[in-house]
C-alpha cells in the first residue's frame, strides 16, 4: 500500500535560519503575521532577536506570548480572539512543542471555528487554515514538521490527539542555535521524546519506507550526540545533532504513527502536569518490555542502529540489549520514576483505569506491535511507577 508523506512545503535547516523569516514571509505572501510564542521567549530575549528582522523588514506583525505548558483549550481561545482583533494573514510560532501545537491550533480554529474537541482523533483535519511557519527552539518535539497538534481539554482533563495535514506547517526554520542554552533537565527530556518517537515510528504497523529511513537517522543520531547536549551544553556538533534528530523524528511518527508509549504518556501530563517529554522517557522502558516479543526483529534492528547491538548479535540478545539501554540512559539522564517524581501515589493509582481508557481512546496503542487492554495498561502504569517495569 502506498504511503501518505506530508512534510512542510519550506524548510530552511542550520545555524541562523531563524534569522531568515523576513525573507520567507515575503515568499509565503503572509503580510501581518501573528506570532504565538510563551513568556519565557519573551524573557530571554529570542522574540526580540526574531522580530528585529521583521522591523528592518518593515512587516508589520502582532504577538500572542499567552500559551502555556501542555495548551489548553482556554489558551488556545484567547490566541484565536486575539488573532482575530486584526487582519492577520499568517502565523509564525516560536517555542518548543507547547508554543508550536497552540499556532498549529490557533491557525485552524481561526479559519474553520468551533472547538478542539471538534478536531480530536478520530476526525482528520486535511483543509489547510491560515499559513504557518513554526520556528522550534528546543530538539524533541519535532512539532515543526509534524500533522499533529495535542491540547488539553480541562473540562475532562483530557489530553486530545488533533491529527491532520491541516496541521503540519506550511514552513520550518530550524536553527540549533536556539537550543544553545536549553538546560539540561529539557535537553534530556526532549532528547528522550525524540528517541521515543524514532522507536515507536519504526514498530508501528502504520510504518513504511519512508518512515523507517527517518526513524533509523534519528536513533542514530540521539544515540551518538543526547549524552554529550547534556553534559556539554556548548558542544555545537552535540546541539546541531539533535536539532536534526528531532526534525528526522517529527518526520518519522508524522508520517508512520506513535504507539502505546505515547497513548499512556498524554494522561500522564494532563492529569499530573508532567512535561511531555519526561512523561515519555518514564513509560519507554516498561512499554518496550512489554511489546518487544512482538516484534523482535524490529526491535532488535533498533539497537543496532544505536550501536549498542552489532550484525552477530542473535535478534534476542539485541532486544535484551536495547531494553539495557533504555534503562541505562534514563540512569544516565537521572530521569525520575512517577513515584521519585514527587506524583501523589493515591491519586496515581486511583485514576489508572481512566488513564487507560484514555490512552486507548487516542488510538495510538492500537498501532503498537502488541496490542494492549485497558487491564495490560494499567499494569505498565504500575510497573512504570517506580521503576521495576
Amino acid at each position: 500500500m502506498a504511503a501518505n508523506i506530508v512534510l512542510p512545503r519550506y524548510m530552511r535547516v542550520g545555524a541562523g535560519a531563524s534569522q531568515e523569516l523576513a525573507p520567507l514571509l515575503q515568499q509565503l505572501g503572509v503580510k501581518h503575521p501573528f506570532i504565538i510564542t510563551d513568556q519565557d521567549m519573551v524573557k530571554f530575549g529570542y522574540l526580540e532577536g526574531l522580530t528585529k528582522g521583521l522591523d528592518d523588514a518593515g512587516i508589520p506583525y502582532a504577538v500572542f506570548d499567552g500559551t502555556v505548558p501542555d495548551p489548553t483549550v482556554a489558551s488556545i481561545n484567547e490566541g484565536v480572539a486575539k488573532l482575530k482583533q486584526k487582519d492577520h494573514d499568517g502565523v509564525v510560532a516560536l517555542g518548543g512543542g507547547s508554543p508550536i501545537d497552540s499556532a498549529k491550533a490557533i491557525a485552524h480554529l481561526a479559519v474553520f471555528g468551533g472547538q478542539m474537541r471538534d478536531y480530536k482523533a478520530p476526525t482528520m483535519s486535511d483543509e489547510q487554515g491560515m499559513p504557518l511557519v513554526a520556528i522550534p527552539t528546543t530538539a524533541g518535539t519535532g512539532s515543526e514538521a509534524t500533522r499533529f497538534t495535542v491540547i488539553t481539554d480541562e473540562e475532562t482533563d483530557e489530553k486530545m490527539l488533533c491529527p491532520g495535514a491541516a496541521f503540519c506547517p506550511v514552513a520550518a526554520l530550524v536553527d540549533y542555535e536556539l537550543t544553545l542554552t536549553m538546560p539540561r533537565r529539557l535537553t534530556a527530556d526532549t532528547g528522550v521524546d525524540t528517541l521515543t518517537h524514532a522507536i515507536e515510528a519504526y514498530v508501528s504497523a502504520k510504518r513504511n519506507p519512508f518512515s523507517d529511513g527517518m526513524a533509523q537517522m534519528t536513533m542514530t543520531a540521539v544515540s551518538r550526540h543526547l549524552r554529550t547536549a547534556c553534559n556539554e551544553p556548548d558542544n555545537r556538533e552535540a546541539r546541531e545533532g539533535m536539532m536534526l534528530a528531532a526534525m528526522h523524528g517529527g518526520m518519522a511518527f508524522s508520517n508512520a504513527s506513535v504507539c502505546m508509549v505515547h497513548g499512556m504518556s498524554r494522561p500522564v501530563g494532563a492529569f499530573f502536569h508532567v512535561p511531555h517529554g519526561l512523561s515519555n522517557a518514564m513509560l519507554l522502558p516498561a512499554v518496550t518490555a512489554f511489546s518487544i516479543d512482538a516484534a523482535p526483529d524490529r526491535y532488535a534492528n533498533c539497537a543496532r542502529f544505536m550501536g549498542v547491538a552489532g550484525p552477530k548479535d542473535s535478534d534476542q540478545d539485541a532486544c535484551q540489549k536495547l531494553l539495557q539501554e533504555l534503562r541505562q540512559l534514563n540512569k544516565d539522564l537521572d530521569v525520575p520514576t512517577p513515584k521519585d517524581y514527587g506524583i501523589d501515589e493515591q491519586r496515581f493509582f486511583e485514576v489508572l483505569p481512566t488513564m487507560a481508557e484514555q490512552a486507548l481512546a487516542s488510538g495510538s496503542p492500537g498501532n503498537n506491535p502488541r496490542v494492549p487492554t485497558a487491564d495490560e495498561i494499567v499494569e505498565v502504569y504500575k510497573q512504570a511507577w517506580d521503576g521495576r517495569g
